[in-house]
């Protein structure tokens, strides 16, 4: 193999690491530099000698985990990191925090690409069903992060990089199989090295589980392919990747009062005839989604590559309500005149709300690397559309419905985002070094059409233009690693924001100032780090509880507010065979000034009440995670756990309304036989939530007052009780 340079597509990090060369690929001599696969995929990472504050997880570590779950749930125990899952078991509709920062503020990537929705800056995890199979590894950069292509760039970074190309040819089938009726099966193949220039690579994946919920269903369907050509300078890949699924609604939670009773119980599709309580059998979310990456790399010299990646994602789908005793006001359906002379201006109606949207663009970086300076430089232009519209499929008084499938609202919307940035490490002496990273993006983001919420003329035209420095110095001596680092990000409003407001109520974009300062210390037996930030916010968007003038929950911009706290981090190998890792999250997070909005029944209005200083929403004070890991010759065993602090549901520092703390525990145990007539059969089992936690990790509140009296409705999202999963892994 020749001696190349390691290059990061945009990534000072991966700089830094510049003089490493890639281990011998199972021995196989090639003319091509294997490392061009990098150059392409690491514009959004980071490494050692970057002042970012990042976590990685390698492919050993996702595969040991990957019996089905998304993956919220396989990184849930980095720093700072919480997930929950709706149907209880971390498959179907799942999220995550970081720091206590939300899904649509956490930019997402795989290999340098968005993935991140456009309008609602979140990432919808159903749609990528047992993607982890195909990832070799993921990165998360907790904080502002370096410069991104992603629209949600602005409290942490998940950066995910797909499949190597694998140079020998193999096959693999995988079944999972346990708690809930979940059943995975996978499916993955390679041609190896072809014509000693080609690689093709395939995935199939099917992921069935009745869910903790009641009804909670998922059936997901998903795939990869990757092609790829190796020139002796060059780097042509594209790869495909998709999903189906068809999942059962469990967006509502279990009503506190049920929580000792009925943990399960999901209310979603629920509706009485005749006295009698059914469900709907088809309350479900149903969505297709397809992404096309063609990527490019080529080396100019000893100093420079550069890359370009082209992409396309196609997304359709719909859910389905069953409404009853609905308002046909609110559908656009006229009221009408039975044979009893009644007006009837109400029923039980069934609902479709569809998207239909086209995501695509370019992303390029140029790199050069020097000995004493590293520096690149690069620009993403992405363009979304995005079609919603509602149908009414049936009512129950069939006179109100004057065609199939009535449409009663549609809108567009659509969304140019562009930036470009320049990067540059600069080794002021051997063990310091500079760090300089400059962004301008630039958003304009239009909505027109008729709206389910906002009404028949909702018309929104935005410009934003942003700035995003970053600066920091790194000091590396003797296994000591150390800096200090200053950012600045900015964030859009998302599209709820807009429709669920008024034109005179729309919020402005949300800054963030990121103050962080590291240290961390490592050798081959002992690992232990501290990260601080403090993360100031101007203008954050939160509920206050406040009403817009169109009837729906204000996303209000409230001026001041802030996170801090430090990250610990430790790890030490006891033995060959036995390792320790964790790490422990202390944090304050607070809004200063805080009013509080609450409904009044009574009145007809709204009732406001000075808080003063308040812990902000879903941000636990404490989050501790802890790992051993056992590996001597074939079996192998981990045991983890995690403990996270009490979380508010609002923003009142109100007990009554929160999450209690909770501690659970899993175990995993495995064995890889060795025979002759297979290259590898590997046997595990999980066993999750070991001592049965009883333990909630979302919910959502609506406080109101009615006959004088504080009331509310409220739904928690329950975790499934102890659970396990078999799984048998064939090797060819």
């Amino acid at each position: 193999m020749k001696s190349v340079l390691i290059i990061c597509a945009g990534s000072l990090a991966s700089f830094a690491a510049a003089g490493n060369r890639p281990e011998p690929v199972d021995s196989l001599k090639i003319s091509r530099d294997v490392s061009l696969n990098e150059v392409v995929v690491t514009a959004t990472r980071v490494a050692k000698g970057t002042p970012v504050a990042y976590s990685e997880l390698s492919k050993k570590e996702l595969t040991r985990k990957n019996d089905g779950q998304g993956i919220p749930y396989l990184i849930s125990q980095s720093p700072s990191v919480i997930m929950t899952s709706d149907a209880g078991t971390g498959i179907g509709y799942s999220g995550f925090r970081i720091r206590g920062t939300d899904a649509n503020r956490i930019n997402i990537t795989v290999n340098g690409v968005p993935v991140n929705d456009s309008e609602s800056h979140t990432v919808f995890w159903a749609n990528m069903a047992d993607f982890a199979s195909s990832v070799d590894n993921i990165q998360i950069q907790r904080g502002a992060g370096t410069s991104t292509n992603g629209a949600a760039s602005f409290g942490a970074t998940v950066a995910m990089q797909t499949q190597k190309p694998n140079l020998k040819p193999y096959a693999e089938y995988a079944i999972s199989a346990g708690s809930f009726g979940t059943v995975k099966n996978s499916v993955k193949a390679g041609t190896g090295l072809l014509h000693e220039h080609f690689v093709f690579d395939a995935r199939y994946s099917n992921i069935q589980s009745d869910g903790y919920i009641n009804r909670a269903t998922a059936n997901m369907h998903s795939y990869f392919g990757s092609a790829a050509y190796y020139g002796d300078n060059t780097l042509i890949r594209f790869q495909t990747f998709g999903n189906v699924e068809k999942t059962y609604q469990a967006w509502t939670g279990v009503p506190s009062y049920l929580l000792e009773s009925d943990r399960t119980y999901n209310p979603c599709g629920e509706y009485t005839e005749n006295g009698i309580t059914k469900f709907y059998n088809n309350q479900t979310d149903n969505y297709w989604q397809q992404n096309y990456h063609l990527m490019a790399s080529q080396r100019l010299g000893d100093l420079w590559n550069m890359s370009l990646t082209l992409h396309y994602t196609h997304g359709e789908g719909y859910y389905e309500d069953y409404k009853a005793d609905a308002k046909f006001k609110s559908y656009k359906l006229n009221s009408y005149i039975n044979g009893k002379g009644d007006t009837i201006t109400r029923s039980d109606l069934v609902r479709r709300k569809w998207l239909d949207n086209d995501f695509y663009g370019a992303v390029y970086s140029a790199n050069y690397c020097a000995e004493r300076l590293q520096m690149s430089f690069g620009s993403a232009v992405n363009k979304y559309t995005g079609d919603h519209f509602g149908r009414v499929m049936w009512v129950k008084n069939s006179e109100a419905l004057p065609e199939p499938d009535f449409e009663y609202y549609c809108n567009t919307g659509n969304k140019l985002d562009y930036n470009a940035y320049v990067k540059a490490n600069y080794r002021i002496l051997p063990w310091l070094n500079g760090y300089l990273d400059l962004q301008y993006r630039g958003i304009h983001y239009s909505i027109k059409g008729s709206d389910d919420k906002a009404g028949d003329n909702i018309h929104v035209n935005k410009y934003w233009n942003f700035f995003n420095p970053k600066a920091g110095i790194n000091i590396q001596q003797g296994g000591h690693n150390a800096f200090v680092s200053f950012s600045v990000a900015n964030r859009e409003p998302n599209r709820d924001n807009f429709t669920e407001a008024a034109p005179d109520e729309r919020p402005v974009h949300e800054t963030l100032y990121d103050y962080e300062a590291g240290y961390s210390f490592g050798n081959q037996r002992f690992r232990v780090g501290a990260n601080l930030y403090y993360m100031d916010y101007n203008n954050q968007l939160i509920l206050t509880g406040k009403i817009s003038e169109i009837g729906e929950a204000l996303t209000t911009n409230i001026k001041d507010s802030y996170r801090m706290g430090i990250e610990l981090t430790g790890g030490v190998s006891i033995t060959h065979w036995l390792d320790w890792n964790g790490n422990v999250t202390l944090s304050r997070n607070k809004i200063k000034n805080f009013i509080q909005y609450i409904d009044n029944w009574d009145t007809g209005g709204q009732n406001s009440k000075y808080l003063g200083t308040t812990d902000i929403a879903f941000s636990p004070g404490i989050i501790a995670n802890s790992m051993f890991d056992f590996n001597l010759k074939r079996f192998s065993a981990s045991f983890n756990s995690q403990f996270v602090g009490r979380q508010y549901i609002d923003n009142s520092s109100d007990k009554g309304r929160s999450i209690d703390p909770y501690f659970v525990n899993s175990l995993r145990v495995g064995y890889v036989f060795k025979p002759k007539f297979i290259k590898e059969i590997g046997v595990d089992v999980t066993i999750n939530n070991l001592f049965n936690e009883q333990y909630e990790t979302n919910a959502w509140v609506y406080s109101y007052i009615e006959n004088g009296t504080l009331k509310k409705d409220d739904g928690y999202f329950t975790q499934a009780g102890t659970s396990a999963m078999a799984r048998i892994t064939f090797k060819f």
